[in-house]
Parts: C-alpha cells; sequence; structure tokens
C-alpha cells in the first residue's frame, strides 16, 4: 500500500463514529427548547427570573436522575437500547411541556423531560469511547465537539425566525428532529459494548468509582467550568433583556458561538493534535473565565458579541481536551457509569448555574454575577493544572490495561 494511502487509512475514524456523528448533528440543529427556554417562560408564560431559572434547574435536577439510570443501563443493558429509550422518551416529552400552561405542570414536564434528553449522554459518550482507539479519541471527540455546534449554530439562527411562529413549534421541531436522531441510531448503529471485559458487580463498580479520587476531582472541577458556561443559556438573555435587546438579538449574538465553533474547531483540532490534554484543559478554564467575566462590562449587542466570541475559544479548548481526559480516566467495564458520573456535574451545573445565577443577579446585580464567574474560571484552571501529573498517570495506566485485556481475549 502506497505510504500516502497507508496515512489516510491511519487518520480515518471508524464508520460506526460518522453514524453516531450524524444523528448528533440532526439532533442538535432540531434544539430549539433549550436556546429559547429562558426566554419562552418569562416572555410567554410570564415567569419572573428567579422562577424560570428554577425551572431551568428542574431540568438538570431531573437530568441528573436520568445519567444516573442511563449509566448503569449503559453497562448493564448497552448503549444502544440506552440511548433509543432516552431519546424516544424525549422527543414525546418535548411535545408535552409545549402544550403545558400550568406553572406545576411545566415545572413536572421539564423534570421529566431533563432525564430523558440528558440520560442519552452516557451511551453515547460510552459509544465513541468503544469505536475509537484511544490514540485517535482526542480528534474524534474535537469533530464530535464541531457537530454539536454545528448544530447549535443552526437551531440559535433558526429558532429566532420559527418562535415567530409560535413558541409551540419550537418545541413540536425539536421533538421531530430527536426522534429522526433516534431512528438513526436503531437502523444504522450495532451495539458497541465490549463484550471480553468483564462487568463489575453494581455494587462494587460504584464503590471503586467512589474511591477513584483522581476522577472525582476530575469531575468536581468540571462542574466548576460547567457553572460559568451554562451562564450562557440562563443569565446571558436575560442580561441582555435588562439592556433593552430584543430575543431575536440574544438568538444572532448567542448563535457566534456555534458558527465559531464550526469554522475554527477544525483548526483547533490541527492544533491541539498530540499535545496533552491534561495541559488544555487549565489554559481552556483561564479563557472561560475572562470571557464570562468580561460580559459584566457589555451593554451593547458588539460588546456582547465579543465576550461570546472570547469564551468560545476557551469552550473549543476544553471540550475535547476533557472528553479525551474522561474517556481516558474511565475503565472498559465502567464507562456508562464514569460517564454518568461525569455528566451529573453537567446536571449539577444545570439546576445550580440558573438557581444560583438567578439569585446573584437579584440581589447583587449582573456585575457581581459575571465577576463570579470569572474567579470560578481561575479556580478550575488552578484546580486542573495541579491535578496534570495524576491524571496522566492515570490514563497511561487504563491505557495499558485495556490493550492487555484486548490482547489476551485474541488469545
Amino acid at each position: 500500500m502506497p505510504r500516502s494511502l497507508q496515512k489516510h487509512h491511519r487518520n480515518r475514524l471508524p464508520a460506526q463514529f460518522w453514524i453516531v456523528w450524524t444523528a448528533t448533528l440532526i439532533n442538535r440543529a432540531g434544539g430549539f427548547v433549550g436556546i429559547f427556554l429562558t426566554i419562552y417562560l418569562t416572555t410567554e408564560r410570564g415567569f419572573s427570573g428567579s422562577t424560570a431559572g428554577l425551572v431551568l434547574g428542574l431540568y438538570g435536577l431531573g437530568g441528573a436522575v436520568g445519567v444516573t439510570i442511563a449509566g448503569h443501563l449503559t453497562d448493564r443493558w448497552g448503549r444502544r437500547p440506552t440511548v433509543l429509550l432516552a431519546m424516544g422518551s424525549a422527543s414525546v416529552l418535548m411535545v408535552a411541556l409545549g402544550l403545558a400552561h400550568d406553572r406545576v405542570a411545566i415545572m413536572v414536564g421539564a423534570l421529566a423531560l431533563g432525564m430523558a434528553a440528558e440520560g442519552a449522554r452516557p451511551p453515547l459518550g460510552a459509544m465513541i469511547a468503544d469505536l475509537v482507539p484511544a490514540p485517535d479519541r482526542g480528534r474524534a471527540f474535537s469533530v464530535y465537539f464541531w457537530a454539536i455546534n454545528l448544530g447549535f449554530a443552526t437551531a440559535a439562527v433558526l429558532a429566532g425566525f420559527a418562535a415567530g411562529a409560535g413558541y409551540l413549534t419550537l418545541f413540536v421541531a425539536d421533538a421531530v428532529t430527536t426522534a429522526a436522531a433516534a431512528v438513526l441510531i436503531a437502523v444504522k448503529i450495532r451495539e458497541t459494548r465490549p463484550e471480553h471485559v468483564p462487568r463489575h458487580h453494581h455494587a462494587t463498580g460504584l464503590g471503586a468509582l467512589g474511591r477513584d479520587r483522581v476522577f472525582l476531582g476530575f469531575v468536581v472541577c468540571n462542574l466548576l467550568i460547567a457553572l460559568v458556561l451554562m451562564q450562557h443559556s440562563s443569565m446571558l438573555p436575560i442580561a441582555m433583556i435588562d439592556d433593552g435587546l430584543s430575543p431575536r438579538t440574544f438568538g444572532v449574538v448567542i448563535a457566534l458561538n456555534g458558527v465559531l465553533i464550526v469554522l475554527g474547531q477544525p483548526l483547533v483540532t490541527r492544533l491541539l493534535t498530540g499535545r496533552r490534554e491534561a495541559l488544555v484543559a487549565p489554559v481552556a478554564a483561564v479563557v472561560l473565565g475572562i470571557g464570562f467575566g468580561l460580559t459584566a462590562f457589555a451593554h451593547a449587542p458588539v460588546w456582547y458579541a465579543a465576550t461570546v466570541l472570547l469564551w468560545t475559544v476557551g469552550e473549543m479548548l476544553n471540550a475535547p481536551s476533557t472528553a479525551a481526559l474522561l474517556a481516558g480516566l474511565s475503565p472498559v467495564d465502567m464507562r456508562g457509569r464514569y460517564q454518568a458520573a461525569y455528566s451529573l456535574s453537567w446536571q449539577a451545573a444545570a439546576f445550580l448555574a440558573p438557581t444560583l445565577g438567578g439569585a446573584v443577579r437579584d440581589l447583587a446585580g449582573n456585575t457581581t454575577l459575571w465577576l463570579g464567574c470569572l474567579g470560578l474560571g481561575l479556580a478550575a484552571a488552578l484546580w486542573s493544572l495541579l491535578a496534570v501529573p495524576a491524571r496522566e498517570r492515570r490514563v497511561a495506566a487504563l491505557t495499558a490495561a485495556a490493550e492487555e485485556r484486548t490482547e489476551l481475549a485474541k488469545i
């Protein structure tokens, strides 16, 4: 085989990975509800900022329950059936939430939707870790992150116009694209859970996870970053409305996040190839913190746009490096549960970010909120930097163990 073809063959990602990639792109391109839920609740349903934050918090609480259950099902039942259950349930619940008018019904609907929609995270993450060899995971997760944000950018632009036809349109369109993604996975994806890997007993697995200080520190550090990043969908739209800007302006400004990632992530992927993921993470946290911190001084669309572009660079660095670290820190037979524990940090942030963000905004104002984000970003950066040696030792040990099991299985 010619050398150029050999290089091309080595650089190819598995075909099954691209099916997961496509399904994710379809799902995220219709992800209207998450982007406009705060505005929908405050303008269409008349909720206060704090009450709207509580509803988003309930979504996060539901997500925490959902990823926990899904993590166990991913390891014990399988990746494919777990993701199909999560996506199928989410498509139905989106329509139900869009039809709800009573305040209690909306809160219950948000809780249930969080359980279903976020329950897809552990099996999808485990699928990619199963399908892609360790040396290629950083690139694979970077490409996957690119698809997520291509979909997000599309959804952000389209949602601003679709809302003109009525907010129910957003819920129905989101449900349809979620169902379409589930159908694609059902038809094209085989079960990816390795058959040669022994399964931990339920209690033993949880005990091992609870004793893994390196991984638990990684999860807590990610919680700090997630608390900052999730202000973009909870408090940022309210801050822009406070400055007299329209929901459509918010849609255009936040779409810059996805547009920059779509245009710049391929370049970032090349720049990060061969880099140490554990060292990229603290740099990303610093950039994220500064970007959100500068929002305290933004009052016009152009300055809001500038801060979005800055923290987006941090997000572009953080997402693929963190996902690759997560895969490397997860034992093969517990990938679902480790993915779930990591996802819990995002679900905890989904509850705490709008709840605490709304409270800080109401009590101390927007400036205090955004400067607090700067402080959390810098704290996360210092934590990540100090944890680099321990994380890299753990990844090396687990990678060697997985390779040894694979070789023994071939004998």
